[in-house]
């Protein structure tokens, strides 16, 4: 009967009321909709605001209003040596649940996030930010601005070159956002920027009392090859290479060195006074106020060569004191040199004075005349007529040029090489460097002019060629060369001869030939323009016999001699051969005959 009642009262039991903590299902839903109003909302990929709780060696405990709290690395808070319980900190929701039912969120996301979002609105209102400087990198400079790595490059560390950039490692500074760069998260900053408006109302103040003449002191900032950059106190100006010294310089880098200091006097500015010309050796005398004023054109003066030019020499005889030695000077020769190949640089010289211009601060040196002047006894040493060994130097259209000493050159005109030659062109004759042997035919020492003559050292042929190859006179040529339908006919001695195209008719109505041997009659002989004219025609157009036998042989005779050496009694050959040729022409048999056997009997 018990058992029916137990039974009936377990099926009428209501077990949605029972609950174990002694709360319906009704009241603890209620209660869970009152718990959950009092909890932040919070949204994923969002930023929020949290408390440090609690903080250990590894992990931060952040409350941010959560069923659950964040927990952060703490190397996420490395950067903030200060953080402590209490402290407010962004915090980046990842997720609000992981696998575990825990919340992931992150300050270091969180920081980036806010970072970019502040960054730019640093770029757009202008704001000063202080970063922390962690590493040096390749041109400058990585400094961590809000959690974000941006650049600092070294030219906008500040306002002159720095050489060290360790010094700034491992400390903060301030610093302007000058560039950011959205697709490659790059953001640039500089602290030169802060500094330069400062500067700017410096270079006012300092620019605004700038006068030439002044004289200020200064640092070295910057060498150059062509120059020296001195920072005159937030203004800079230049020093060129030529007003360092009043000598030669080299490079700038002999004289000063970097952050040296120095005084220096202003030269010039433009009108805006933003280019400054600045000078230092206009601080020292000039050293030609301080020049031996016992010094005149014609004493003798020591130095060294400093710089070298085609067209002379740089001769420094005192500290800022230079003198010219033009090549001209460096000579007697004429020929065209360079001043290279009498001297280099380094040299130590002596010269003469021959110009001073202590106004204009010049002076002209020369050295070749610590030489004797070969001009000065010329007609003594190379009198008229007077034979000499001279070397050719080079050529004209109208001469030779030959040197007989240094200094000392003289011309051979064309026309003065050979009596027999036709020279065209003096390098038919002769070429650069030979010796020739040369009599001296005029001298002209107010022009220092000397002429020259090569074929007066021999006996002038034509004055006996005029009596052998007398206008009339028969001969035997043989035709070398066609020119102009005429033909060039070689005759006895070397001698050439001119046949016109009418006169190369042979008998039997043919023309002669090139190098056909044959006789030929002078009808023109011209010693001044040493011009024969001959003919063959003539031979047999004017009813003249044929040349006997005696002739031929007494022009084979003068052939053969022609193709010997002449000797040194050239005229009595020649008047023998012209009476040779006189006799045939004559028509005396009786002196033919004899020299018929003659010249039989000599073969």
């Amino acid at each position: 009967m018990a058992k029916n009642t137990t039974t009936q009262g377990s099926a009428d039991f209501d077990w949605e009321a029972l609950t174990l903590d002694g709360y319906t299902q009704i009241e603890r839903s209620e209660m869970s909709d009152r718990y959950e109003k009092t909890l932040t909302s919070i949204n994923e990929k969002e930023v929020i605001q949290g408390t440090v709780v609690l903080i250990t060696k590894k992990e931060v405990i952040v409350n941010i209003g959560y069923k659950s709290e964040g927990v952060i690395a703490a190397n996420e808070f490395r950067y903030n040596q200060d953080l402590k319980v209490g402290d407010s900190v962004d915090i980046y929701v990842e997720c609000q649940e992981d696998k575990t039912g825990q919340l992931v969120v992150s300050h270091r996301t969180a920081r980036m996030h806010s970072a970019w979002l502040r960054v730019n609105d640093v770029l757009r209102t202008g704001e000063i930010i202080t970063g922390f400087v962690k590493c040096r990198t390749k041109g400058g400079l990585i400094v961590d601005v809000f959690g974000i790595e941006a650049f600092l490059p070294g030219s906008q560390i500040d306002v002159k070159p720095i050489r060290d950039y360790d010094i700034y490692v491992g400390k903060n500074m301030e610093f302007k956002v000058v560039k950011i760069n959205e697709e490659f998260r790059n953001v640039v900053v500089s602290h030169k920027a802060l500094i330069e408006a400062e500067i700017e109302e410096q270079k006012k103040q300092i620019i605004s009392k700038l006068e030439k003449g002044q004289v200020l002191e200064g640092i070295v900032k910057n060498i150059t090859s062509y120059g020296v950059f001195i920072d005159l106190g937030g203004v800079d100006g230049l020093i060129h290479i030529t007003d360092l010294s009043w000598g030669r310089v080299t490079h700038p880098e002999e004289m000063l060195e970097l952050d040296q200091k120095i005084n220096v006097v202003i030269l010039d500015f433009d009108d805006e006074k933003k280019r400054i010309a600045l000078g230092l050796k206009q601080l020292q005398p000039h050293p030609w106020d301080s020049l031996d004023t016992a010094l005149n054109v014609g004493d003798k003066v020591a130095g060294k060569v400093v710089v070298m030019a085609d067209y002379g020499a740089f001769i420094e005889i005192a500290a800022g004191v230079e003198g010219l030695i033009h090549v001209s000077e460096m000579s007697w020769s004429q020929h065209l040199r360079s001043a290279q190949d009498f001297m280099k640089i380094g040299d130590a010289v002596e010269a003469v004075i021959l110009t001073l211009d202590r106004e204009e601060r010049k002076m002209s040196l020369g050295i070749k005349q610590l030489m004797p002047d070969p001009w000065n006894a010329i007609e003594t040493k190379y009198a008229v007529q007077s034979k000499h060994s001279a070397k050719v130097r080079n050529f004209t259209n109208f001469g030779v040029f030959v040197e007989l000493e240094e200094g000392v050159d003289g011309l051979i005109h064309i026309s003065d090489l050979s009596w027999q030659k036709k020279i065209k062109h003096p390098s038919e004759f002769c070429k650069v460097g030979d010796e020739m042997q040369v009599i001296v035919l005029e001298i002209d020492r107010e022009n220092r002019r000397i002429s020259l003559g090569h074929k007066q050292l021999e006996e002038n042929p034509w004055d006996v060629f005029e009596s052998t190859f007398a206008e009339g006179s028969i001969h035997q040529g043989t035709i070398i060369e066609m020119k102009d339908k005429s033909g060039i006919v070689a005759l006895p001695y070397g001698v050439e001869g001119i046949c016109p195209a009418k006169h190369l008719k042979k008998e039997d109505g043919t023309n002669a030939g090139l190098e056909e041997t044959l006789d030929f009659k002078v009808i023109e002989f011209n010693k001044e323009s040493k011009k024969i004219v001959v003919s063959h025609t003539r031979l047999f157009e004017e009813g003249e016999d044929k040349p006997s036998a005696s002739s031929t042989n007494a022009a084979k005779a003068t052939k053969s001699a022609s193709t010997k050496k002449a000797p040194s009694n050239t005229d009595q050959a020649v008047k023998a051969n012209n009476q040779n040729s006189e006799k045939s022409t004559l028509g005396d048999l009786d002196a033919l005959s004899a020299l018929k056997a003659k010249m039989e009997k000599g073969e």
